[in-house]
């Protein structure tokens, strides 16, 4: 049985290399399927790592709180109308909650950034000190400001890169300096470290940052707050504490049981999971689109064995007329059609390689190369070599020797 094996082997290698071109284009379907389901799994991987790290970095622990919708008169207000959150939510998420690293109240306000002459249009981030905790935020220069500095209402500030750019054109240490912003001074007392753009397209780097009482007090003069920034105390434990965080707040804002939330917690994992979600799918429909180039190679399989199956009756009928049995003729075909799917699929991964290398290094995307993804296209293959090559070795074995012999 090996021996035949092996034989039958011989033979279907031999038919191969006796017409190189043709196998060659019969592959290139094949070649082309393969490269691409790699490189295209490669790109979505890489983009969902991509999206990780980027949201990771904002703050992996991070838990935003805020206001949620609320009804007044019969009408449901949206949460950009409501004010539900206030300092006494604040405290008490200092003082109750375990499962919390870090926590500062959040307003914010836009406007104009005034440096002498220079301007720019730029968003102002009242916080107390533990907010760079939890953005995992450096300073490349200076400091940050104090409790003291928060309770006193200090006009300081910490600014963004992209704002010292623009305040700053002639490169001068905006450490000390004094801006205005909406016509309040503020003194600048840190520079933070550069960021850059994030994965939706927002300049991180664009940012004044100070304490949150000033900008209730002088900038929007409010006093309740817009948000709550916290830091769960591990990555784990984030699910948890945004339980931790709704019970605290119920029982701080009286709810009933069946009365709904008047606030919202968010996750940075239901932010990567909805990210990642969207970029699977697209990874899926890429991978549908390029294996259309798989079924494509594999009709040509079958298109190619039914011209060797016509081109070779006679040498099928002489050796059937020796000996040969049905089902060796139908094994000697099916090894020719998985030989020139799976070296197809060899020359694809290959290529998908040098591919997914020429996307990484010349286009600058972040890919990742998977082992499932090298293992399925040689499953695929195989799986297509046999499906396409059936039915054409089928019909050879199924030749009458004797009308085989009279071919012409």
């Amino acid at each position: 049985m090996k021996t035949r094996l092996l034989n039958l082997i011989k033979i279907a290698l031999k038919a191969i290399v006796l017409n190189k071109m043709r196998t060659l284009l019969t592959m290139l379907g094949i070649i082309i399927g393969v490269a691409s389901v790699i490189a295209m799994l490669a790109i979505g991987e890489g983009s969902k790592k991509s999206i990780k790290d980027q949201i990771s970095s904002m703050g992996s622990n991070m838990l935003t709180i805020r206001p949620g919708s609320d009804m007044r008169g019969g009408v449901r207000m949206g949460s950009s109308e409501t004010q539900s959150l206030r300092l006494d939510d604040f405290e008490a998420l200092k003082e109750k909650a375990t499962l919390l690293a870090y926590v500062t109240p959040q307003v914010n306000g836009s406007g104009q950034a005034i440096n002498g002459a220079n301007n720019w249009p730029t968003t102002i981030y009242g916080v107390n000190p533990e907010y760079l905790d939890i953005k995992v935020w450096e300073l490349t220069d200076g400091s940050m400001f104090t409790n003291l500095e928060v309770r006193t209402a200090a006009k300081v500030a910490v600014v963004g890169q992209t704002v010292v750019d623009n305040l700053f054109p002639n490169g001068e240490n905006p450490i000390g300096k004094m801006i205005r912003f909406n016509s309040i001074p503020f003194k600048i007392i840190g520079v933070l470290e550069e960021k850059g753009e994030s994965n939706f397209g927002q300049d991180q780097d664009d940012i004044i940052i100070a304490p949150y009482t000033t900008i209730q007090k002088r900038i929007l003069a409010i006093d309740y707050i817009q948000a709550i920034v916290a830091s769960a105390i591990s990555e784990d434990k984030a699910e948890a504490a945004v339980d931790e965080i709704t019970t605290i707040l119920r029982s701080q804002h009286k709810l009933g049981v069946n009365e709904q939330d008047d606030f919202n917690v968010f996750s940075m994992d239901e932010l990567i999971d909805t990210f990642s979600s969207t970029s699977e799918m697209l990874t899926v429909l890429l991978v549908a689109i390029a294996s259309i180039s798989l079924l494509i190679g594999g009709i040509g399989i079958m298109n190619i064995m039914y011209v060797s199956v016509k081109e070779r009756t006679r040498e099928i009928g002489l050796r059937m007329a020796v000996g040969a049995k049905g089902g060796d003729i139908l094994v000697q075909f099916l090894i020719e059609a998985v030989l020139i799917s799976v070296t197809g699929g060899i020359i694809g991964v290959i290529l998908g390689f040098g591919a997914t290398f020429f996307i990484k290094s010349i286009l600058g995307w972040p890919t990742i190369i998977t082992t499932y993804s090298v293992i399925v296209s040689f499953a695929v293959c195989a799986i297509t070599g046999i499906f396409f090559g059936w039915y054409p070795s089928r019909k050879a074995s199924a030749l009458d020797p004797i009308s085989a012999l009279r071919y012409e």
